[in-house]
């Protein structure tokens, strides 16, 4: 398995060679079975998940929980992160 820090998107993923991983392994996030709550994005979170994140999550690293959790309104999860978007986001419980 490659080493990948906890809060990667890759961290499952497993090395085909040293050089390449295989196919994406996202398989431990239950996203059915997340409580979640609909948020709609303001002006200053345009293209600027990383920022999202760090806000809700203290880690702006975790951006691609939204792309994960919102994969019918976020084609290109930067691009497509504009203001006015309801997007679904995980709950984080401490």
């Amino acid at each position: 398995m490659a080493k990948y820090r906890t809060d990667s998107l890759y961290r499952n993923t497993e090395l085909v060679n040293e050089k390449f991983l295989d196919v994406l392994s996202i398989d431990n996030i239950d996203i059915d079975n997340t409580t979640t709550k609909t948020i709609k994005l303001q002006p200053k979170h345009d293209e600027k998940p990383d920022l999202l994140a760090y806000e809700l999550y203290g880690n702006a690293k975790l951006w691609w929980v939204f792309a994960l959790f919102n994969q019918d309104k976020l084609a290109d999860p930067i691009m497509d992160f504009k203001s006015g978007l309801s997007i679904t986001v995980p709950i984080r419980f401490a």
